[in-house]
């Protein structure tokens, strides 16, 4: 679905959506959990549909009442059939890990894109605990057949933080306790501490010394009600909104919370945007921005936006430390930089990264989105500080984790055809 985004002078408040990352962890502790666990303020877009479906294809019986999910877990079997993880990730790396705990091959595939995205490191790690793994050359569809019994695994922690958290939620489950042993260059660790905090509400006993993970096994989880937190990632785009072209205030963050995304507060505050904090609300105001030097390791999922935000600041920017941006929907370097290309400003990729000469202004034009939520957000947001309209080929994939953005933004003044 195309649609067309003509800038406009923006004024409001707005809720973003509950985080996706919460929702997907959330799905699959109550799943493993022997008992009743209700979610409340879940995220129901495409990809936590995905997270529903397996778990569900393990045995949870599951009831859907608006943004409120009661799952019966515990008493699981191995799926019948392939499972279907569409185009989530999440979904796809996460419940790899757990059908290691089954003695029967299962397999798991998902849509064209996420056919593209690495698998093997993953995959490797978990033959270290003597489960057979095959793939389509390290990526899916992939098929597992445990037992996995838990133990010492090494795994590089350079590709995807998903992969570590797999193996962590599964390692409750198991007959041993498990050592994850992380080696080289972690990105984007935040999601890790996310993951521990869940599994500890949900009664796992699991810690960290570095890089290093240490969980219990054989103690498996208790049930638990949860309330998923607003999300940081989502939140980035209405308040970087605000600072390019007017005043928006966001509802309902939680500026204590682990993910790593929170910091889209810091890097408008040192680019000079008017930020005003009051309990769970933050205001974002227009203002002269000024270039910066960022590493966003420990944010890649901010990338797009931020990208757009030097745009909007006169000089050089240096985007870098996110490697693994070239595993995402989209390979998320070249994706962003050609939106900014193809909007009429100046950006060069980099192997971790991208360098931007901002002039404070672009012209607009036509964004191939690839399908990723994150670039064609980033794009309607740009066409704030565009001189033409910002179309895109595919607004329908914000439906993967901001399903009312094009509303809330046409609510806050955008203008949108």
């Amino acid at each position: 679905m195309r649609m067309t985004f003509r800038g406009g002078a923006l004024h409001g408040s707005v809720t973003p959506p509950p985080s996706k990352s919460y929702t997907h962890r959330a799905f699959f502790l109550a799943a493993l959990a022997k008992g009743r666990s209700t979610v409340t303020n879940a995220l129901l877009s495409e990809d936590t549909k995905a997270t529903l479906a397996a778990v569900r294809a393990m045995g949870a019986q599951i009831a859907v009442d608006m943004d409120t999910v009661v799952i019966d877990g515990g008493d699981l079997r191995a799926p019948a059939g392939v499972v279907n993880t569409l185009n989530s990730g999440t979904t796809m790396r996460i419940f790899t890990g757990l059908a290691s705990m089954f003695t029967v091959p299962i397999t798991i595939d998902g849509d064209a894109s996420l056919r593209k995205r690495p698998m093997q490191d993953l995959l490797a790690a978990l033959s270290q605990t003597g489960v057979r793994c095959t793939s389509a050359d390290g990526r899916p569809p992939v098929t597992v057949c445990g037992p996995n019994h838990g133990g010492r695994i090494a795994i590089d922690g350079g590709v995807s933080s998903q992969f570590i958290t797999s193996l962590l939620l599964t390692a409750p489950m198991l007959a041993d306790d498990s050592e994850i042993v992380v080696t080289g260059h972690l990105v984007s660790a935040p999601y890790l501490d996310v993951t521990l905090s869940m599994m500890r509400l949900f009664g796992a006993e699991a810690n960290a010394d570095g890089q290093t993970y240490h969980v219990r096994g054989r103690t498996g989880y208790q049930p638990h009600d949860f309330g998923v937190p607003t999300d940081f990632s989502s939140a980035a785009f209405p308040l970087a909104a605000g600072a390019l072209g007017g005043k928006v205030t966001v509802r309902g963050l939680d500026l204590n919370n682990p993910q790593g995304d929170r910091h889209i507060i810091d890097i408008l505050r040192d680019m000079g945007a008017q930020i005003t904090v009051f309990s769970d609300t933050v205001t974002a105001a227009r203002a002269e921005l000024h270039p910066m030097d960022l590493d966003m390791g420990a944010m890649p999922d901010l990338f797009p936006m931020v990208a757009i935000l030097m745009c909007g600041a006169k000089g050089r920017s240096r985007l870098y430390g996110a490697p693994q941006l070239r595993f995402k929907e989209s390979d998320r370097i070249a994706s962003t930089v050609a939106m900014v290309r193809a909007l009429g400003g100046t950006a060069e990729p980099t192997a971790d990264g991208c360098v931007i000469d901002g002039t404070g202004r672009l012209t607009g034009g036509d964004v191939v989105t690839l399908g990723d939520h994150r670039i064609m957000m980033a794009a309607a947001v740009a066409s704030l500080i565009c001189s033409g309209p910002v179309s895109v080929d595919d607004a329908a994939c914000c439906a993967v984790s901001y399903p009312a953005f094009p509303e809330q933004m046409r609510a806050l003044g955008l203008k949108v055809d």
